[in-house]
């Protein structure tokens, strides 16, 4: 791999560059008004692949943003990997907290990424992170060290749940055909502690609406008399929650994994700094379930939490008004054994019950996905370990993830194949929220360690 590392190297500018331009596409899937972006996003990443050495590059439309597939087999005999990344973002909003623009990429120094990182939307999700892959194949082809054969998977609909995937997984099972799925859409401890991820969390996402009168109504004349579907639905939401910050949701805990106190202790000895976390976010102090440390309740404790409310005015100046209807979106971080659809049908029946007389309640549930744990035995696991461990001179630490990928149940059910989650980015990179960047240290640790994965794994299945 010596002739590949030396190729990444001399090429370092060049992939910035090229990343910096797909970062300036705004493919923002949930956002029809981006539709044509992230059909440019698409044409661009198969560009790419196909530029770097891949054959058989397709554009395969679905029923919503289309899929980039390549694909290059060596031999026939060897193992396969898959690469599975996806090009579309999160909305950027609220434009106004972004120190820079969303989509027009800069590179800035700061103490927690001295050698500079990438300030744009989807540059650590997924865009910087997917884009490691192509360009680390890019050096194995151009240095004709590639040890096995890859296919690449990158979609359109990862940030809005990825509806279109299963039905593209049954139809295109053969294309697909796999050893194992390697991803880098996860994060690692920080830049001098590696680690691989083994678990995420599942996801159930819905939608309220709380209906009050048929109107809007004059705060003054009906004020104290009506019900305020604002004030109901908070109450509502606040009683979703007890005050040791235990969902109240009867059977919420029902399926939910114990895990075991030497699992809890050995999570807890991974490095944590309680003062430089709430520096990081601007808070005084943390806030969660009690009885569970932050690493605890991040990672193996299901959650409940307003994504976004609204209702009534929110313009300029004052309106008193007293709204006819409010809303909120909700989601909850599901763990091991925890069925998103079960979690979807307790909480409409809670939360249908426990809507008072004055008001009515309509509960749409969003997409969902499935927590996911995998092994840290398997040929495809350790092949990762010794990648990073060779990258970054220390060996990687096992940790489970608060995050979501509901596609990684997915594969595993449809095509029988587990996932490596070997991703780069850190978790105070502000991935969904204004401020996203990457480190370039982080992109260019990744386009080195990949080959090297490779490698390992090629002989490990050997």
């Amino acid at each position: 791999m010596q002739a590949a590392q030396q190729y990444i190297k001399d090429n370092q500018d060049r992939f910035l560059n090229e990343l910096l331009d797909l970062l300036r596409i705004p493919s923002v899937s949930a956002d029809p008004a981006y539709k044509e972006d992230v059909q440019r996003t698409a044409a661009s990443v198969a560009d790419h692949l196909q530029k770097a050495g891949a054959d058989n590059v397709e554009i395969i439309p679905t029923a919503g943003h289309p899929i980039v597939y390549g694909e290059k087999t060596i031999d026939a005999t060897l193992p396969t990997v898959m690469v599975y990344g996806h090009y579309d973002v999160q909305p950027a909003d609220p434009i106004d907290l972004w120190d820079s623009g969303p989509f027009d990429p800069v590179v800035k120094k700061t103490e927690a990424h001295p050698q500079g990182a990438i300030y744009a939307r989807g540059s650590c999700d997924d865009k910087g992170q997917m884009f490691m892959h192509v360009k680390a194949f890019e050096a194995m082809m151009a240095t004709n060290s590639l040890p096995c054969n890859i296919k690449f998977m990158i979609e359109g609909e990862e940030e809005v749940g990825s509806e279109h995937l299963g039905h593209f997984l049954e139809t295109h099972k053969e294309k697909l055909s796999c050893d194992v799925i390697l991803i880098s859409d996860t994060s690692i401890i920080d830049n001098d502690t590696p680690s691989i991820t083994t678990g995420l969390r599942g996801l159930s996402y819905v939608e309220v609406e709380v209906v009050g009168p048929n109107r809007d109504l004059h705060s003054g004349v009906y004020g104290g008399a009506v019900g305020n579907p604002i004030n109901v639905l908070c109450e509502m939401i606040a009683g979703m929650m007890d005050e040791n910050k235990h969902i109240t949701i009867p059977g919420f805990y029902d399926d939910v994994e114990v895990v075991s106190t030497e699992e809890r202790v050995e999570m807890n000895k991974a490095p944590f700094n309680l003062e430089h976390y709430q520096k990081d976010l601007g808070i005084n102090a943390v806030r969660g379930e009690e009885g569970y440390t932050t690493a605890e309740r991040t990672s193996i404790r299901p959650t409940l939490d307003v994504n976004g409310i609204w209702g009534g005015y929110i313009g300029e100046g004052a309106k008193t008004v007293l709204p006819s209807k409010a809303f909120a979106k909700i989601s909850m971080r599901l763990v091991p054994n925890q069925s998103p659809d079960k979690i979807t049908e307790l909480f409409k029946a809670y939360f249908e019950s426990i809507a008072p007389a004055e008001v009515k309640v309509v509960v749409r549930p969003h997409h969902g996905g499935e927590p996911v744990v995998t092994p840290t035995d398997t040929p495809e696991y350790l092949a990762a370990h010794q990648a990073m461990e060779k990258t970054f001179g220390k060996a990687p630490i096992p940790k489970r993830e608060g995050g979501s990928i509901p596609i990684v149940a997915l594969f595993e059910s449809v095509l029988g194949v587990k996932s490596v989650l070997m991703g780069f980015g850190l978790d105070s990179d502000a991935i969904h929220s204004p401020n996203e960047h990457y480190g370039l240290f982080n992109y260019y640790k990744g386009i080195e360690t990949i080959p090297y994965y490779y490698q390992y794994y090629t002989a490990l299945k050997s």
